[in-house]
Parts: C-alpha cells; structure tokens; sequence
C-alpha cells in the first residue's frame, strides 16, 4: 500500500447513505499511512431549500458554512479521511442550450474549485493526487487547477444519460483522454475507455469480507419458508419481465425485495402478487444479517449495452453470505463462472432457482464464502494502490 500520499478524491456521491459505496470503501483503506478529502457530491440550491423544508437530507448548515465544511471522518477500518462540503451549485443538468448550460456550469466549476483549493491549503495539502470518482464534469474542470502530481479517473459505471444527456459522453471521452490514467470496475468498461486513454486498469468492486461472512448461512432452512431476496435499488436496469415470470411461477417461494423503487412499475405489477414483498431500504450495515435469510439472491438486470458497463456490488456480498447467486447474464464476468448460475432466458432463471435452492448444502457454502475472500475490498484496495504507485514511478 502507497504510503506518505495526499489524496483528493473529488467523488460524485455522498460518504453516507443507504448503499455501499466503491469509492468509500478504497477512500477508508487508502485512509492508512496517507491523507484523504474527500470532497462529497455537490448539492445545489434545490437541495438546500429541500432540506430547510425538512424534505431532504441535505448538511444545510454545512453547505451554507454556518458550521465547518470541513469535518474528520473515523471509518470502521479504523483511519480518518477529511470530508468536504462545498458551498451549494446550481441545477443546470436541466438546461438544454449548450451556450447557457456552459455559462452556469463555468459557475458551478468557479465554486467547486475555489472551495477544494481553499480546503488543501487549510490541511496544508501538497504534491496532490487527484482522484475524480464517476465525475467527469468536475474532474475535467479541476484537472491541473490542484497542482496535482497525477490525475486519476476512476470510472466505476458507464456515462450517466438519465441525469446529464447526452452531453456526458462529450464530457466523459474529453476527461477520459486528458487524464493520465482511468480507472474502471468492469473489463468491459475497461474496454470502452482504452478507446480514448491506453493508460486504462481494472479494480474490481469487492466486500465488506469481514462483516458479511460473520452472519453467512448455517442452515438450509428446508423446514422454512423458502425466500429468495434482492437488496438493492430497483430501477431502470432491472428486469421486471423475467422476475415476474419467476414469481408467477414459483407461487411456494416468497420474494423479498428490500431497497429504493425508482421504477414505480417494478411495485405497481409484482405487488399484485401475494408472495411479494417489499421492504424499506436499509443501511449497509444491516445487510449482512439479512443475507443469512435467503435461500437464494437474484441480480436480475436487463440484458442490454447499458448494463454491460456493471460489475455489481451485491454479487460478492450474497456470496460471501453462503447464499447461492442467479443472475441474468447483463454483463461478462468470466471470474464468476461455475460460482453463480447466469442466465439468458426467464425460463433458465425459473430452473436455477430451483437447483439452487434444492441443491444448497454447507459445502457449497463455504466454496462461495471462501472464493468471495479473495475479492474483499481489502484485497481491491491493495490493488488500487498497486495502480497509483506505478503512476507515480512512471511520472
């Protein structure tokens, strides 16, 4: 592990929230003999007045700097990492002309900067290694303005259309090139960067090892209710076709799905089903306890080229819970063949929920258990630090 760095991860989500997060977890253990800030999600002025309506969770003291926008985070990994709130942006993903989404976001940029530079020179930052996580916006704005010695993207998801429009992909490619490395969690996503940077590695998600396999299955709970769970956001990507062909079929097993519905339509046709049921999102501490609870854990994505760029979280988490895996086949990991069942078809979905279920055994179980060890996020950050500590030796 690098050691002795000063890292800014310029991140596009939150530190906290319901989700686990890749960019936390690498942040915590890159916590460990070097500096992070790490600088949150931008909120804007909608998020601010949201939250002094009390309808969202926005840090509106913060934001506002009635209170420090600089704050230590001690994570469970036992380090600290510096957390940054910047002053509120404003909305402009909205704007449809080029010269005027520009003209605000040259705004938004102005802030963000002044804000991160402001924060280095107050921790007294030098020599700085900027890691701009899934946000090219920002990430291309800042590039060179932190007097960095090395610029990373660390591209965990393909461009988000659904939020920015088309006009990410220009952003994406732009930063992608000017970088001097990109970073990525898929090979495939690997695959689409190497297009406009050939200086391009993979770090694979991983898990919480530790915390998951402390709650795996013990049981197979054959004198129980048979429950096959999802946990996770449920929106765009997810496959509501081929799931509701499994719970029509399968009227014996109960479907669990626990987090956000995004796609109201996901609710409104399984709801109609008296071995449906949803549950509020919950933290991602309270996963693993949950896990220990299914028979079996569906990833059920749709198979399309959005979903290629996945690489999913969840996969290694079920695994090492001891709970067996089916998935559509909405990505190609090779790594995971002969570990879950992937599948093409509604009707392959049906049949390998059922082998799962019925062929579960402690010895299975302890396989996926000791295959997820090795894709701890651990392991994941030794070797995001192996990448960093190349780029530096070649610079």
């Amino acid at each position: 592990m690098i050691k002795g760095q000063n890292i800014v991860c310029i991140s596009n989500t939150t530190w906290y929230g319901p989700i686990t997060k890749s960019t936390v977890q690498i942040m915590s253990r890159l916590a460990e003999g070097n500096r992070i800030l790490f600088v949150e999600y931008p909120f804007t002025v909608k998020d601010v007045i949201y939250g002094l309506l009390k309808k969202g969770n926005a840090p509106v003291s913060r934001i506002l700097g009635f209170k420090s926008r600089i704050s230590p985070i001690h994570t469970p990994e036992g380090t600290v990492v510096q957390q940054l709130i910047v002053p509120a942006v404003l909305p402009c993903d909205f704007i449809k002309n080029e010269f005027l989404f520009n003209l605000v976001f040259g705004i938004n940029a102005w802030i963000y900067k002044r804000s991160v530079q402001k924060a280095i020179l107050k921790l007294k930052m030098t020599d700085i290694i900027s890691v701009s996580a899934y946000n090219p916006y920002f990430g291309l704005s800042l590039k060179g303005k932190l007097k960095e010695i090395l610029n990373v993207y660390y591209s965990y998801d393909g461009p988000n259309l659904r939020r920015h429009g088309k006009r990410v992909l220009v952003k994406d490619a732009a930063y992608a090139k000017a970088t001097d490395a990109v970073i990525t969690t898929s090979d495939f996503l690997a695959s689409e960067k190497r297009k406009y940077n050939p200086n391009c590695f993979v770090v694979k998600n991983g898990v919480d090892f530790n915390e998951f396999s402390r709650f795996a299955k013990t049981e197979n709970f054959r004198d129980k209710e048979i429950r096959i769970g999802y946990i996770g956001s449920m929106d765009f990507r997810f496959d509501i076709d081929m799931v509701e062909e499994a719970v029509k079929s399968l009227p014996e097993y109960s479907f669990h799905f626990i987090g956000h519905v995004r796609n109201e339509a996901i609710r409104d046709r399984l709801s109609e089903y008296s071995n449906v049921t949803f549950f509020k999102p919950v933290s991602p501490f309270e996963v693993p306890a949950l896990l220990s609870g299914f028979h079996a854990g569906i990833i059920p994505y749709l198979q399309n080229d959005i979903n290629r760029n996945i690489y999913p979280l969840k996969i290694n988490e079920y695994l090492a819970a001891g709970v067996p895996v089916v998935m559509s086949r909405f990505s190609e990991l090779p790594e995971f063949e002969g570990e879950v069942d992937s599948v093409k078809t509604a009707a392959e979905f049906i049949r390998c929920l059922k082998k799962q279920v019925s062929e579960d055994s402690p010895e299975k179980r302890k396989t996926r258990i000791a295959f997820a060890m090795g894709n701890s996020w651990d392991i994941r950050a030794e070797e995001f630090s192996a990448v960093l500590e190349h780029l530096l030796n070649e610079k």
